[in-house]
């Protein structure tokens, strides 16, 4: 076939498009890292010459980075610890000992232990000392009721105890006195009246040395009974002030809330350590106590008997004597 010849205008709009074509090559080419898009008909794109390879760096320079334009390096960050270890050690206390929870405890607290800790003092003192005053009562009674035991009047009782202070030593002259101060009045009458009055002398005699010997019980009774509710006041005031650390920090963490549960804790703690000793001691006391009266009355009811027997030996000496006229 024979081709026809182009007209103007088909040569106008093929001279466009070529300088299109090599306008858009150029552009591809002054844009480094992308490759000009294809299109049917263009020109192929001019590869740009590969840059020289970098000298070798010296050893221990920096190198510079190099950034490329509409890239974003990252920055390397350094990680910072954060765990349970650096919270727990800014709110946990050091000290967690019963020094340390003492010191670190509200003032409410620390007045509740400071008093438990003189009622426990004043237990362990009252017990040493009464102690050593039970001893020492029942030896001294033991030996007077079985001076007493032994002799055959009031006034052999009385020279084998002697001047001796003890509550068998008063027994025996407080039962020598009253007879001195009825002696005269035995003549004319019975011997009964004399035996209550020495009766009721010898049972005063023997309620007050129970009674001192009681001395100083009760406030072991007063500290087994009320230390147990002290501790227990402390131990409420010291969660109340947990609680209110909890609500102030915003947090449940343990570490927040151990600290004051721990005292709390350590004042019940020691109100039981307080209320305790102060129990047994005080029974012990108390059946310690029994027996020092029950020595007692066995020394009264001794000097009762020789009372008794020197009032039938007043009787009957008279007799022997008009039997013998």
């Amino acid at each position: 076939m024979r081709k026809k010849p182009l007209s103007r205008h088909g040569l106008f709009a093929a001279l466009v498009a070529s300088v299109i074509l090599s306008a858009g090559g150029t552009a591809a080419q002054e844009q480094p890292g992308t490759a000009a898009q294809e299109q049917p008909g263009a020109a192929p794109a001019i590869e740009a010459p590969a840059p020289a390879p970098p000298a070798e760096a010296a050893p221990n320079a920096v190198v510079p980075q190099v950034t490329q334009p509409g890239v974003t390096t990252p920055t390397q960050t350094t990680p910072i610890e954060t765990g349970p270890s650096a919270a727990t050690s800014l709110t946990l206390p050091h000290d967690l000992s019963p020094w340390g929870m003492f010191m670190a405890a509200d003032i409410v607290v620390k007045a509740v232990m400071i008093g438990l800790a003189f009622a426990s003092f004043v237990t362990w003192t009252i017990w040493l000392a009464k102690s050593l005053e039970i001893l020492g009562g029942k030896l001294r009674a033991r030996r007077a009721a079985q001076a007493i035991g032994n002799a055959a009047t009031l006034n052999q009782a009385g020279r084998a105890l002697g001047h001796n202070g003890g509550p068998g030593a008063l027994l025996v002259r407080a039962a020598e006195e009253e007879a001195a101060l009825s002696a005269g009045s035995l003549d004319h009458v019975s011997g009964d009246g004399l035996k209550e009055r020495v009766t009721s002398r010898l049972s005063r005699i023997e309620a007050a040395a129970a009674r001192r010997m009681s001395r100083g019980t009760g406030v072991l009774a007063t500290i087994g009974s009320t230390a147990p509710f002290v501790g227990l006041f402390g131990t409420v005031w010291g969660i109340m002030n947990a609680f209110i650390g909890i609500s102030q920090a915003q947090t449940t963490n343990l570490a927040v809330v151990a600290p004051g549960i721990a005292e709390a804790l350590l004042a019940t703690a020691m109100g039981l350590v307080a209320a305790i000793p102060a129990v047994v001691i005080y029974n012990v006391f108390a059946r310690s106590i029994a027996g020092y009266r029950q020595i007692l009355a066995d020394a009264s009811a001794g000097v009762e008997r020789l009372v008794s027997r020197d009032l039938d030996f007043r009787t009957v000496a008279p007799a022997k004597s008009m039997a013998a006229e």
